[in-house]
């Protein structure tokens, strides 16, 4: 992935930012201490995309000032994740948000461009894997990708995964997000030649274990090319599948 500094780097060779405006973002504060949080501000240059907030844990009042110190500092954009719905409203008093209930995640100002190689393609096993697919699906759009959705189409009834090859086979990367056995990873695995991100979830019956059976399924995969991430993190997925549609 290009990174922030050569971002700003090449900005300066076609002139389009002077060196004196390079030397001043380079030597920004490297992050803001507003007490209970540090927030880093060189996240974006170091790493090419900038901090995100998670919001479980914060209060709303923290999550705004967070947002503020970000905004003052001239970042636009800011995603956060695991938001209910209670803070989500009062984060909106002050800061005008784009809200999804379902999946938890919310990010301000407009969603950019899509800028990666491909494409990526966002597969569930069914309708209640949803949730946490559509946080991997917002996090990779406010991340700057193209995302197409492939809903339900779990192993149980696997003619309507195999009706979309076309789809599976022009992705840069799959998300494979499923609960129960997880076997819909190493099904799209066998299918894909590019990597696949497989999401266990939490849904299933008692003896699921609240989405392990899922995790350790995918993480035997005999499908090679199939990494994993863990229960219910739609958030981890969607930005690893990202840092892999910007490798240029």
């Amino acid at each position: 992935m290009n990174s922030g500094i050569k971002k700003v780097l090449d900005q300066v060779a076609s002139g389009d930012m002077s060196a004196d405006e390079a030397l001043k973002l380079l030597k920004n504060e490297p992050f803001d201490d507003i007490g209970y949080a540090k927030v880093d501000l060189h996240r974006q240059i170091r790493q090419g995309s900038s901090e995100v907030i998670y919001g479980e844990g914060k209060t709303a009042e923290q999550i705004i000032g967070i947002i503020s110190s970000m905004k003052d500092h001239g970042q636009e954009r800011v995603l956060i994740t695991r938001l209910s719905a209670e803070k989500a409203a009062e984060v909106e008093k002050v800061h005008k948000l784009t809200y999804n209930e379902a999946a938890r995640i919310a990010y301000t100002g407009s969603l950019p461009k899509a800028d990666g190689i491909g494409k990526i393609v966002i597969a569930t096993g069914g309708t209640s894997d949803i949730p946490v697919a559509e946080e991997a699906a917002l996090t990779a759009e406010v991340l700057g990708n193209k995302v197409e959705r492939l809903y339900d189409v779990g192993v149980a009834g696997i003619h309507r995964l195999l009706a979309h090859r076309e789809l599976i086979m022009d992705a840069t990367v799959i998300i494979a997000v499923a609960g129960m056995e997880g076997a819909l990873a190493s099904v799209v695995g066998g299918m894909a030649d590019c990597p696949v991100i497989a999401v266990p979830t939490s849904v299933g019956y008692g003896a699921s274990f609240g989405g392990v059976s899922a995790l350790l399924s995918m993480l035997n995969s005999c499908a090679s090319g199939v990494s994993v991430v863990n229960i219910d993190n739609g958030f981890g997925a969607g930005y690893m599948a990202n840092m892999i549609n910007h490798v240029k």
